[in-house]
């Protein structure tokens, strides 16, 4: 019986349901978690799709590129950055308080793309000593501005090991973003 009221909530919401494209982009900084590493200054920029069925809760999966990494000084004094990038898919719920305030939460995939290491004068951009992948979770606030523009705040959580250099860290961003919803 629970099933068939599951089946049939989901058949109305999606019966009922817009869909509508957006853009997203902005400033990112991000560190490695259990580092005393100091943040990376980046961006990230990509596309979602808002499905929403007018009420208190849209869902929205997503793609983008984002900037991930650190920098330091190692001990003998050299400046160390680590720049990765990233292509994240994000699912995420939001929850529509107002017509223009909504917070969110959902999992997130990312998928090492790219690697820029400088140690000094020396650089590599081996995938080698980074995981490949990285679950997590990501959660935010967002507001709707006018006409489709939209602004949002979010910190995105790596819940599994990147084995970074055989270290068990994994990466923590603040995202300030700007969006734009076609079709709002």
């Amino acid at each position: 019986m629970k099933k068939i009221l599951l089946a049939f909530f989901v058949l109305g919401f999606v019966a009922s349901a817009k869909a509508q494209l957006g853009i997203r982009g902005g400033f990112s900084s991000a560190n490695f978690s259990n580092s005393d590493f100091t943040a990376l200054s980046s961006f990230h920029v990509g596309g979602y799709y808002q499905i929403s069925s007018g009420g208190l809760f849209s869902f929205e999966p997503g793609i983008q590129y984002s900037g991930k990494g650190y920098n330091t000084t190692s001990i003998a004094g050299e400046d160390v950055t680590d720049k990765l990038g990233y292509l994240d898919v994000p699912v995420l719920v939001r929850l529509n308080f107002l017509p223009i305030l909504n917070v969110f939460a959902g999992p997130q995939l990312s998928f090492l793309m790219s690697r820029d290491y400088t140690r000094g004068t020396s650089s590599s951009n081996s995938l080698e000593p980074v995981r490949g992948y990285e679950y997590g979770a990501v959660v935010g606030v967002g507001v709707s501005i006018f006409s489709g523009l939209n602004a949002q705040v979010s910190y995105d959580m790596g819940l599994s090991s990147l084995n970074y250099f055989n270290t068990d860290v994994s990466n923590r961003v603040l995202k300030l973003s700007l969006g734009y919803t076609f079709n709002k």
